[in-house]
């Protein structure tokens, strides 16, 4: 039988073959940037975000994943006590001030590395999950970060202090920051919380863009003298998440103003346009010599653009299958593509699969249909 390639054009907002999109550019101070949309995975903004640089604090972002995976699968409990060794009471720079010999709660220990950030609750962190040894736990972050898909980071303690051997780069902390705000969604809340009392010593924490009223939710600051200021945040406006990594600045305020600046362009240049959710029914689907004379034809997956706002007038969707299809159709089996394409933009590919079984027909009904399409073709 043959068979003719069908297309259904689903919406075409304008084609402009000369469209040339249009985005207000950005600079930033930051020796590093990237700006990534969380839902899409869409980079915004980058500016050596591949190069190797020291992470400070933000490396405690790797920590805290490993203690958020912990308490899921039950090595670590909230209202368990971990021990203070002399090494953690030793950390220099940013303290939770422990007491050395003394317990901590794991949910107080959290809040002193997230909101205070604390390098002795780091330290504390690390020899209750790495049995009593810094460097094991960091052997541990490396495997989860090579798990995870950072693979220009490298971890050599649980603090972020200086060290050669312990780096990463822009685009791995942004991949651990939606990392973290996609598996412990019921624990992310701690990166918006701005202060921490403990031992009555209470301390803000230093995300200055927690303090601005710019729907920023987390996560995390980092500085070194090597390093320079740094800030890894997160702001969701209108259901829409962005992940903004800023490094090697040269003082507070421009950490500040240059992480606002950066994000307020992306919410203001860049727009979020759901295509369609898995499941969604595209058309019906002529059968061959099935037991039902059409199939439905699903997307697969849930298929959602970032793109400059500009660009919308030229985005353009559409499906592809042949029919009719053979029986026996599986439900889930591929059948056709959903093509995405914008100015701009690599064109986008998603496979569209039936949406329920279509037994073949028996073999007496089957030679009597193709017998029926020989005598029609006479």
């Amino acid at each position: 039988m043959k068979k003719t390639a069908l297309l259904f054009v689903l919406a075409v907002f304008l084609s402009a073959p000369a469209f040339a999109q249009t985005v207000a550019p950005v600079e930033t101070a930051a020796k590093q940037a990237i700006l990534v949309d969380a839902t899409t995975g869409t980079v915004l903004y980058a500016k050596d975000a591949d190069s190797q640089m020291p992470t400070s604090s933000m490396s405690k972002m790797m920590t805290m994943y490993m203690v958020f995976d912990a308490i899921k699968n039950g090595k670590l409990k909230m209202d368990d006590q971990l021990p203070t060794s002399e090494h953690a009471w030793k950390q220099e720079g940013s303290r939770m001030f422990l007491n050395v010999g003394q317990t901590a709660k794991v949910e107080d220990l959290i809040r002193g590395v997230i909101v205070q950030s604390g390098n002795d609750a780091a330290v504390s962190f690390a020899e209750a999950l790495g049995s009593g040894s810094e460097s094991a736990f960091a052997e541990m972050m490396n495997a989860k970060a090579k798990e995870l898909g950072m693979d220009n980071s490298h971890f050599v303690n649980a603090t972020g202090l200086p060290d050669p051997q312990h780096y990463s780069t822009a685009r791995d902390l942004a991949t651990l920051a939606v990392a973290l705000i996609r598996d412990f969604p019921d624990r992310y809340h701690y990166f918006s919380e701005t202060e921490f009392t403990y031992n009555n010593i209470k301390q803000g924490n230093r995300n200055p863009l927690l303090y601005r009223n710019m729907n920023v939710d987390g996560l995390k600051t980092g500085h070194t003298d090597v390093g320079g200021y740094g800030l890894t945040a997160s702001a969701v406006r209108d259901g829409r998440r962005l992940v903004l990594v800023l490094n090697g600045m040269e003082d507070m305020q421009a950490r500040a103003d240059e992480s606002a600046h950066v994000l307020d362009w992306g919410f203001r240049e860049y727009g979020f346009y759901p295509i369609a959710k898995a499941g969604d029914k595209m058309a019906d689907a002529k059968v061959w010599l099935g037991q039902a004379q059409t199939v439905p034809v699903l997307v697969s997956k849930d298929i959602a653009l970032t793109l400059p706002r500009s660009a919308r007038i030229g985005l353009k969707t559409a499906i592809t299958f042949n029919q009719p299809i053979s029986a026996p159709i599986h439900k889930g089996q591929e059948i056709g593509k959903l093509t995405v394409t914008a100015p701009g933009m690599d064109e986008k590919n998603i496979p569209l699969i039936a949406g329920a079984n279509v037994p073949q027909l028996g073999f007496f009904a089957r030679v009597v249909a193709k017998l029926h399409l020989l005598l029609n073709k006479a």
